[in-house]
């Protein structure tokens, strides 16, 4: 008896396929599943990843409230079209500390993973308030109101201590500074050295220029460290893991 005439007794059996498609499935998830159990962490720590500032997480809350998500996602896949456009490919730690993280299967707009200094403060000002006017073809909606909305951080600390209760390292230190980290962070002229000592690689900047702290200053925070942190030209991937 042939293959083929063999395989045909399994298609014409629905107990014999179910059968055997469970056992495929079974083999499988043990294949993948099992050595999870022999790893004390499934995350490769890599130097430079850091819990975000509290202005940079701030804007990232703005960034998921206004479901930037939906159109950009933040996850280069190891292919070469995607790293040949949008660089090296996406970590793991790179989201270790996202709650939730932002992978996203969709793209409307490009990645953002690592948009973080690609372009200048002003020009994320002028595509936020009229994507067209920077992307003539862009389908994206005007966020001009976040330059007019003002925010205070008044509740960062707690937004903070909520998580570092789910596992994010915030140390007593960056949470009894987190107000006036807050405010720096935004004001180039402010004594930012000790948040910075706090948050290395964050950048400092009137982000939207105006001298009120506003949403606009959050978001563009955040979105200017997205894949900074990492410094991979001399990130070397642990083959043992």
């Amino acid at each position: 008896m042939s293959i083929i005439e063999k395989h045909t007794i399994l298609e014409k059996s629905p107990t014999l396929l179910f059968i055997a498609s469970f056992a495929v499935v079974t083999v499988g998830g043990i294949v993948e599943i099992a050595p999870l159990f022999y790893l004390e962490n499934t995350i490769e720590d890599v130097e430079g990843v850091r819990p975000y500032s509290p202005l940079e997480l701030a804007g990232r809350d703005i960034y998921v409230r206004e479901g930037c998500y939906v159109c950009h996602s933040q996850m280069i896949r190891p292919m070469r079209d995607e790293v040949e456009r949008y660089g090296h490919y996406s970590l793991a730690a790179e989201s270790k500390y996202d709650h939730p993280f932002q992978w996203g299967s969709k793209r409307t707009g490009p990645d953002l993973a690592r948009v973080g200094g690609r372009y200048s403060d002003a020009w994320h000002v002028d595509h936020l308030k009229n994507p067209q006017s920077v992307v003539p073809e862009s389908i994206m909606p005007k966020y001009a109101f976040l330059a007019d909305t003002p925010i205070t951080g008044e509740y960062i600390q707690d937004v903070m201590t909520t998580h570092r209760f789910v596992g994010v390292p915030y140390t007593d230190d960056q949470l009894a500074n987190a107000a006036s980290d807050f405010t720096v962070q935004a004001d180039p002229d402010a004594d930012w050295e000790e948040m910075l000592e706090r948050y290395p690689g964050a950048v400092v900047s009137n982000f939207d220029g105006q001298p009120e702290l506003t949403e606009m200053d959050a978001i563009i925070a955040y979105m200017q460290m997205l894949g900074t942190l990492v410094d991979f030209s001399t990130y070397v991937p642990d083959e043992t893991r």
